[in-house]
């Protein structure tokens, strides 16, 4: 095995690589993609999102052979036995914006031990941003096409304290529902901006917003790379009745869930943070 599991950043590395490559792939097909498969559950599948999953699996298989893939696109293929590590790709989060020509689309690669996703990689190769997990949280606007910068030259990320007074809350843009907007009524949120794919995660990760309520069902591989940014940054991800959002459920489903940045007392213990969570969830 060429990578160890224990260096969180040579992972990131890694997963930042794969997933330039991968995001180079998509644009190629960008304009030229008239064929759209549907598929069960109703969503899109383009020959850019099947070229990305075979480099990132290709990639991931020759780099850290043995460890289970979970893709979006062969889910249905893979077994795991929940206590070995897994992948979970997303070779393109955000099809629909791909298909209807906006740029908030990405590739997303997690590692999940132990339930929790450690290690990630988020890339919006319309936007030319992408953002790591591994020791830290990293961000840097890197071009298709272009070689990934090393770490020391990227910007450390650091969610922000949570204001009590007045949260800046970060919405599907394609999937705000009811629900999320009655909840943002419900809770001190003075303002609502609209994102794509996993970029959620991340503007929450980078301190320009503090939530990100999602009350509607997602996928595991919707999530675990941008979760894995969010934790790296020092933010969190709930289900509503305060615990964890873990990984490797069946089917691969999330119920509904919060993102947070940062606890405004880092004193607390883990379990009184989840706490203060819980009250401000339900």
């Amino acid at each position: 095995m060429k990578f160890q599991l224990r260096n969180l950043d040579a992972l990131a590395v890694l997963f930042g690589e794969i997933s330039l490559e991968a995001g180079s792939a998509i644009l190629q097909h960008r304009g030229t993609d008239g064929h759209v498969i549907t598929e069960a559950d109703g969503s899109p599948v383009t020959s850019a999102d099947l070229a990305a999953d075979e480099i990132i699996c290709r990639r991931l298989a020759a780099e850290l052979p043995g460890i289970p893939i979970v893709s979006e696109e062969s889910a249905a293929s893979a077994a795991i036995d929940g206590t070995e590590p897994f992948f979970l790709v997303d070779p393109l989060d955000g099809t629909r914006e791909f298909v209807a020509g906006r740029n908030e689309f990405t590739v997303n690669i997690g590692l999940i031990e132990n339930g929790k996703p450690t290690v990630g990689a988020v890339y919006a190769p319309a936007l030319s941003l992408l953002y790591l997990a591994g020791a830290h949280a990293y961000a840097a606007t890197v071009l298709p096409g272009d070689a990934l910068p090393p770490l020391h030259e990227m910007r450390l990320l650091k969610a922000r304290l949570l204001n009590k007074s007045g949260w800046c809350a970060v919405a599907s843009r394609s999937h705000l529902d009811r629900e999320t907007q009655t909840w943002s009524d419900q809770h001190p949120v003075t303002e609502i901006t609209h994102s794509g794919s996993s970029l959620k995660f991340c503007t929450i990760a980078e301190a320009s917003a503090d939530v990100y309520p999602r009350l509607a069902p997602t996928m595991e591989w919707d999530t675990a790379a941008g979760h894995a940014v969010l934790s790296a940054a020092g933010g969190y991800v709930v289900n509503v009745n305060g615990t964890l959002l873990r990984y490797g459920k069946p089917e691969y489903r999330n119920g509904s869930f919060i993102a947070w940045g940062r606890s405004p007392d880092e004193r607390n213990t883990a379990l009184q943070d989840l706490q203060f969570v819980a009250e401000d969830s339900l």
